[in-house]
């Protein structure tokens, strides 16, 4: 029997990664009509898309697939969580860049901050969004019963069914606040990303792109690099230290959104859309 609890926590982070992102769009589109915000979101979520999903992640699991790169891993596991924050920062960075060079022309603080919740809101729903579709359906599953026969089904075809219960015991053994949690990283990270991409906008609009750029691929690094804390420390250790630095991240981002915003408007003649 699966806790409804667990099924409510699956929902409302489901919620937080697909169905938040795509009423924000609609939210602030609707407010900021004949702005650009629709395509601005658009070319976030691309900006995102093809340098994670269609270059970076691919190379990474090619290197994965190399044993000299596992054992790396494997003996330097703080050299390896740094590198996988860098060049994720890195990467989409690039992305930024992109973008802020195609909408340079139209590039106001309203499209920038489309831009930051298209390139945060695309990673929540392909990385968070899709996995927790699958959970819920597993959960129900589980649930109804149906999922045995799910799995007697598949033995009698000679298929492996152990990935299928390693599914169902990591299920049933996740608590409800785990699942809750990813909602809560959902959030934090799109508040950030919102933040990073208004930085990159901003240089690019301003001319400030070296110092804006650095500090965005800096704050990329740190936000992902949290995630090493629970490659070296137990995780009811861990997941406090990580969330605690994602708040304070998630804060910071928030008073970076609003003193941009601030200087943008101040800055008429770059901004005639204010």
């Amino acid at each position: 029997m699966v806790p409804v609890s667990s099924i409510f926590s699956c929902c409302i982070t489901l919620f937080v990664s697909l169905i938040l992102p795509v009423l924000l769009l609609i939210v602030f589109a609707f407010r900021n009509r004949k702005q650009g915000i629709v395509s601005a979101w658009l070319l976030g979520a691309a900006g995102f898309f093809v340098t994670q999903i269609l270059i970076r992640l691919p190379l990474l699991t090619a290197l994965q697939g190399q044993s000299w790169f596992l054992k790396f891993a494997n003996s330097h596991l703080f050299a390896y969580a740094f590198g996988l924050a860098f060049t994720a920062g890195l990467f989409e960075l690039a992305g930024r860049l992109a973008v802020a060079k195609l909408i340079k022309k139209k590039l106001t603080y309203r499209r920038s901050l489309a831009a930051g919740l298209g390139h945060g809101g695309i990673e929540a729903m392909l990385l968070v969004g899709i996995t927790y579709i699958n959970n819920l359906i597993y959960l129900a599953m589980i649930h109804s019963g149906s999922f045995d026969t799910l799995v007697v089904q598949t033995a009698a075809l000679g298929v492996d069914v152990s990935q299928l219960e390693l599914i169902r015991q990591q299920l049933l053994s996740t608590s409800p606040a785990l699942f809750l949690l990813a909602g809560l990283e959902r959030i934090l990270a799109m508040t950030g990303h919102v933040a990073m991409s208004m930085l990159v906008c901003y240089g690019v609009a301003h001319r400030k792109s070296g110092i804006c750029t650095l500090l965005c691929l800096g704050l990329h690094t740190l936000m992902d690099l949290t995630a090493g804390i629970s490659l070296v420390l137990p995780q009811t250790i861990a997941y406090p230290i990580i969330y605690a630095i994602l708040i304070v991240m998630a804060a910071l981002s928030l008073v970076i959104i609003r003193e941009l915003v601030r200087r943008w408007k101040k800055e008429v003649s770059h901004d005639p859309e204010s």
